[in-house]
Parts: C-alpha cells; structure tokens; sequence
C-alpha cells in the first residue's frame, strides 16, 4: 500500500468512485498498479478520470469553494450581524477566520487529494511505454492532470498564500512526509514553466470527445495567462520576524515580465479562433442550466458535474424556494434551492441602466414551496446567474431535490482571457496607444458589445472606449467591466488583490451600506459626490397573488428564464415618478435603520467587521495591523490606508501534524 501524506486527510489511492461525468469512469483501488494502469489505455483513462472525480468535491469546487471563501466585496456580499467574532473560526468572509475553522480543514484535504491524485498520475505516465512512444492521447492526458494540479495550486495559493508544495508523490517521498512550504512566487512560476513544456502537445477542445468538460490546449493557455497576472499582481505577504503582523501588501520586481506571459498565451487563445462569443450573456449560462455543453463560445472549460451526483451549481445560486415537507409543489417541479452566493445590494446601482446583464444577473424574489414568488428586499440580492429553476422542464430534477445539481460551473471562459489581455497591454504599453492597443481595444469591445442591444453600441461601446484611452482610464475600464461580467463567479476580491485595490473597496462598500443607513435616517453625512442622491428609494410591484395578475410570466427567457412560475413585475427602479397607481405594490428599498438605537441595524454595521465596523452607539471602528483602532477611514487616502487580512491561516491540524515545521503568519 502507498505511504500517505499527512496533510491529505484519508486514501490518495485511486478508489471505486463514482462517475463525475458520464465520461468518468475511475478505477479501483485494488488495480492501482504503474505498470496495470499505464498498460492500457482504458485503464489510464479511468486513472486520469479519478483526478477530474477529486475536483468535484463538495469540499472543494463542488460547493465550498464558491460558498464559503467568496470574501465580501463590492460585487459578492454576505451580510452578518455578530456583533463579536465567532468562536468556530468561520468568519472568512469578513476577514476574522481563525485556524479551528471547520471548512478550513475541509478545502485543504480536498485540495491535496487532487494535488496527489494528479502528481501519481502525472509521474506514473511520464514513466510509462506510452509516454516514451510520444503516444498522443498519453501527452493529452499528462496536459489535463499538470492543468487540474496548477488550478488546485493556484487557487490554494490565491486563499494561503505561501503553502506546501511539490510535484513528488507521496509514495516516492521516502520518510519524509512533510511537504516543504515553498514562497508562492516560486510556485506560481513553477507551474507556469510547467504548464508552458506540455502544452505544445495538448488538444483543442474541439478535437477532444468530451469538448470543454476536459482540460485543452486553449485551457492551458488560458491558465497560463491567468497563474501569470496573478503572479505578476500584488498579495500580502508575511513579515516573517514578526508573525503577529497582518503583512504588507507587494508585487515583485519582475512582475511585467508576466504581465508579458499572459498577454503571449491570452493573445494564443484569441489567434486560435476556438472560442468567440457568440451567444447572448444570458444564454450562455441558461444552457449550462440545461446540460447544454458548445465548445467554440465562452465557456473555455468547464468543471464536470454530474446531475444527482454533484455539484451546487444552481442550488446555491439564483432565487431561493422554500419546501414544505421537505418538497415543493403545484407550478414548482424544481424543488429547494439555496440563496448562498449573495451579491452586494449597491452591485445593481453600478451598472449602466441599458446593460443587458444587470435584468438577468439581479433577482429580487424568492419562491414559496408552491411557487409564489415573494418580494425579496435585503441587505443584498440573489445573483440569478445559474438557478435549478432556468432548467426547462424535462431537465428538472424533481419536487424532493435539493444540491447535486449537475450544473456544470465555466472554471474559464473567453471573456476572461479578452480581458486579460487588455489589461497586460495596458499596463505593458502604458495605455493602448501602443503597438498591440488596438488588439486591445478589440478584445475588450468584444466582451462590452455582448453587454449592450446593437442599437447602443455606438454609444455604449465606440463612445465609452474612445472617451478613455490613457492608461489610468482604460484600466479603469477593465475594473468596471470584470466586475458586471463575473459576478458571482468568486473573481471580484482576487481582482482587487492583485491590483492592491481590496482595502480601498471595502471601506467603500462600509461606507455605502453604514452611510446610505444614516442619509435615510437623517445621521451622519456620508453621501460622497451625493451617489445617495440618485439612488431609488421605493420599489413598486405587482404581486401575481392577486386574481388581475395570474399566470403572468412572460414566457420569454430573455426576460425570465423559467418559463412556468409566477413572477413579481418590478416597476423600473430608476424611474423618478410618484407612486404609479393602486395596482402597484410599494416596499421600501432600504429599511436599515434600528428603531430601538436610532443608528444603521447590525448587518450594516459587522459584515466586515475584520477590516471596519460601527457599535450601536455611532462610534466607528477599524483593524489595523491586529490593533482595534477607534476612528473613522472616511477619508484616508487609498495609499495610508490598512491592510484587508483576506489570507486564510493553515488549518489547525495541519499544525499540529507537522510537529512544528508549519507555522501561521498574519496575526493568526
């Protein structure tokens, strides 16, 4: 039996598992042998299928991944009313987790077991008679686990920073059974240098039988590109003499010489020509609802769900349905869902008015067990983007459903390798006046162009684009644009990191939910440039519970994709009018002010209360190096102003286990 890691909580065998994907079948415990497995081809298939299997972990990109560390920020946002940090250690969101944290332990083992299953697959193969034939289909495959490791590398990097790290098997590890940390300079690099050696010899998409379900060439690209902006970008990093301190904030040296690697491989994918984006924003995600899978649009790669088998896509997105008796009924054939991917309530207020993904990404209702949509009106909203209820019909998993919803999530699409690319230009050209600015341009009109009905392109995207081309403009272009186009795709707050832009963010959004509160309430002044001003303060709605108002869907998914349930028609909030009429419902927008206190209630005030916070007495708050300082951030400028602690502590048992070699940095 292989010796195992320890930091890899249970067997890193290839073990009976379930099919991830109709394509996966994985092998046995008790066939995991070198030379059984990579005797065959069938066998290494199966061998490969147990790393894509790993990745669908609910632990890991099954659920946790997307629920529990998408950090608040000015697109997703999860409202918390502690007025103290929490003793389970699980206040990731607002910056205040601690090593005990239960999911902390969770991501980390389904991390590794990936990271494992891919290191035996990738040395038992290179080691293989395939592999010394230069056989095809076994350098496709070794492309595909070194792809599945980078991201699982990546993405760890991207939440703790400096980790353990090596592409050495267990079994081939000797006694020495404590993966060594590596800086996470040398291990962004290391896997870029990796990904760049095989993906010469990797297939596109639309040369592989399973399409984008399967890592491809332009998927190694485009991680490539994505490993080097992160690279290339700032993160907090440790003062190792001082473990208390929260770390300071830094990108190294060299960082336009990746800058430079992700505009080669985003510029690789674009000349390639495999993926335009050719559907609707709607559609593209309104198909992954229905297990419609295209290889040549915006989806580059997508993680393989299976339906009733994994997968949360769906069910902690989009609009949330009560049951009763743990079922849905009448119109609702789709069951429970959740509303765990929340989006911030002032991400609606940020979008141009004729943009085509704000009506589609915002919902405002949610659903009771027999389909009655009830007006939903918080601190936040649901981010439509994915819902079991956009299946159609035959695809619905039925009244008792809950999770495993099959729903495949886009780990990459094109929109994001356009956008990467015009933001590598802009920062290496200094503007895209340069030699490739027009290329830059282009790729970024192309994504703005999706977002707007033709008949506005003139002044929605030509006239926007023109209006803004020095450097400092056109980047902040590419800020607003990645914030509409990947909402509630965990993206936003790792933007912000890497352009150091996360603690000027988030005191904003502090002072959006704390400051709107105290204008509507008649307190303290924080309405900056009067924004406050231009915001709507009612909602008007109809209630489809009124006999005049039944059956009132529209029956058109480019309004609302379930073309069955009874909708809520909202009046246009920007409208400035007096109340329409007496078949309108009113509801205020903002009900954020306590009664009891007379101050902004407690969601305003704690949900992120890690970073800056209020009490109930209108005194304000903030974190600064661990120091808990009275005062205000109003108007510190963005340069002097506190550090955002967002990198996760290694988990407690993690420590322990390695007698000491492990230790914890960032005041944890």
């Amino acid at each position: 039996m292989k010796k195992i890691i320890f930091i890899i909580s249970g067997l890193v065998l290839l073990t009976g598992f379930s099919a991830c994907n109709d394509f996966l079948e994985v092998s046995s415990e008790s066939k995991y042998d070198d030379s059984y497995i990579f005797g065959t081809k069938e066998e290494t298939n199966r061998a490969l299928n147990a790393v894509y299997a790993y990745l669908l972990s609910g632990d890991l990109y099954g659920e946790k991944y997307y629920t529990s560390f998408t950090l608040n920020n000015d697109v997703e946002f999860t409202p918390n009313d502690k007025s103290e940090k929490q003793l389970n250690g699980s206040d990731y969101k607002r910056f205040e987790g601690a090593a005990n944290g239960g999911d902390l332990q969770k991501i980390w083992s389904a991390a590794y077991k990936v990271i494992e299953y891919a290191n035996n697959f990738v040395t038992a193969a290179e080691n293989s008679t395939f592999y010394a034939a230069k056989d095809t289909t076994i350098l496709q495959q070794i492309g595909e686990a070194k792809c599945l490791r980078a991201m699982t590398y990546h993405d760890m990097v991207t939440l703790f920073g400096d980790i353990p790290f090596t592409f050495t098997r267990s079994y081939d590890m000797s006694d020495n059974l404590v993966m060594p940390v590596a800086d996470r300079d040398e291990i962004l690099t290391t896997l870029i240098n990796d990904l760049r050696d095989i993906a010469p010899y990797m297939k596109f998409a639309n040369e592989l039988s399973e399409g984008i379900e399967r890592a491809s060439k332009e998927f190694c690209w485009s991680l490539i590109a994505r490993i080097a902006m992160t690279r290339g970008g700032y993160s907090l990093r440790p003062e190792k003499e001082n473990p208390a301190s929260y770390g300071t904030m830094k990108r190294s040296d060299d960082y336009r010489d990746y800058y430079e690697i992700a505009r080669i491989y985003c510029d690789s994918v674009i000349a390639s020509g495999t993926h335009k984006l050719n559907k609707p924003y709607n559609q593209v995600f309104i198909d992954e609802c229905n297990y419609i899978v295209t290889n040549n649009d915006d989806p580059i790669f997508e993680i393989p769900f299976a339906k009733n088998g994994s997968g949360s896509i769906g069910y902690q997105w989009g609009p949330k349905v009560d049951t009763q008796d743990n079922a849905t009924s009448g119109k609702n054939i789709w069951g429970e869902t959740k509303d765990g991917m929340k989006l911030n309530s002032f991400y609606r207020f940020s979008f141009d008015r004729k943009d085509l993904r704000l009506a589609y990404c915002i919902g405002y209702w949610k659903y009771s067990y027999n389909g009655t949509p009830t007006l939903h009106n918080d601190y936040y909203n649901y981010c439509n983007k994915w819902s079991k209820l956009w299946a159609q019909a035959g695809n619905a998993q039925g009244n008792q459903s809950t999770g495993s919803t099959g729903i495949n999530f886009p780990y990459m699409r094109y929109a994001d390798v356009l956008l990467m690319y015009a933001e590598a230009v802009n920062e290496l050209e200094n503007g895209v006046s340069g030699a490739n600015g027009a290329k830059a341009i282009a790729a970024f009109k192309e994504v703005r162009e999706r977002a707007f009905a033709n008949q506005d392109h003139g002044e929605k995207v030509d006239a926007y684009i023109s209006a803004n081309t020095t450097k400092e403009d056109f980047f902040k272009l590419i800020m607003d644009e990645r914030k509409w186009e990947f909402g509630g795709e965990n993206i936003r707050w790792k933007d912000l990191v890497r352009w150091n832009k996360y603690n000027e963010v988030i005191r904003d959004v502090f002072f959006d939910y704390y400051g709107l509160a105290s204008y509507i309430g008649g307190l303290m002044d924080y309405n900056k440039d009067d924004r406050f001003d231009t915001f709507p303060i009612h909602f008007y709605y109809r209630n489809p519970d009124k006999a005049e108002y039944q059956n009132n869907n529209p029956n058109d998914i480019n309004i609302y994709p379930n073309t069955t349930l009874d909708i809520l028609s909202i009046k246009n909030i920007w409208e400035e009018e007096e109340h329409p009429g007496s078949t309108w419902e009113t509801a205020n927008m903002y009900e954020w002010i306590d009664d009891a206190t007379s101050y902004p209630k407690a969601k305003c005030l704690y949900s992120l209360r890690g970073y800056i916070y209020g009490d109930d007495f209108g005194e304000l708050f903030y974190v600064d190096n661990g120091k808990t300082q009275s005062g205000t951030l109003w108007e510190v400028p963005a340069e002097q102003l506190p550090t955002v602690r967002y990198i996760l502590p290694y988990p407690s048992e993690i420590i322990k286990r390695s007698a000491g070699t492990y230790k914890n940095y960032y005041g944890y």
